[in-house]
């Protein structure tokens, strides 16, 4: 199982990288760091500056084609700057293409909005995205973890860093690991 985790160069929220990645590499996966830059990631734990970690592959450099499932993690600054690079957006709505699972929490649907992969799609986000998402054509709900199958590829999306157990589980299980 070959999972990208794509990230800007700054602002992922780090527990919402370093856990998901943990799950997938716990289940025998393969984790990816794709990046909109080469070099190093900053990661966050919310406003104040956290670990840094290698990038694996510049987005621009990936397609869907390499991997099986894609996960997004949040953060505020990190989906907002992932939104405004067309190599990133292009990627994203590559899986959905392809049909292949994604997964999102907190903050990163606001990429998959940017993508225009959340129309007729029910899922949960970070709340203050409720009117984005709603705005995109999605529907938004309060839950843990919301999996949606409306469409060839099943997304996987949750709110905060403290549904990351469940999200995990839940990604884990439609990846097929």
């Amino acid at each position: 199982m070959r999972v990208a985790f794509l990230v800007a160069p700054e602002g992922v929220e780090q527990v919402e990288l370093t856990e998901p990645w943990r799950a997938v590499a716990d289940a025998g996966g393969e984790p990816t760091l794709v990046s909109t830059a080469e070099g190093e990631i900053q990661a966050f734990h919310h406003l104040d500056k956290a670990d840094t970690f290698p990038v694996d592959r510049k987005v621009s450099q990936a397609g869907a084609a390499d991997y099986d499932a894609l996960v997004l993690p949040g953060g505020v600054a990190n989906p907002d700057a992932l939104r405004t690079d067309e190599a990133a957006v292009a990627f994203v709505k590559g899986f959905f293409q392809a049909g292949k699972p994604v997964a999102a929490i907190c903050h990163a649907p606001w990429t998959l909005i940017e993508a225009d992969v959340v129309r007729g799609r029910t899922l949960t986000s970070w709340p203050s995205l409720r009117t984005d998402l709603r705005n995109a054509g999605a529907t938004w709900v309060d839950e843990q973890v919301k999996i949606c199958t409306a469409a060839p590829s099943t997304l996987i999306t949750s709110r905060k860093p403290d549904d990351l157990s469940a999200f995990s589980h839940a990604f884990l299980k439609e990846f097929g690991a």
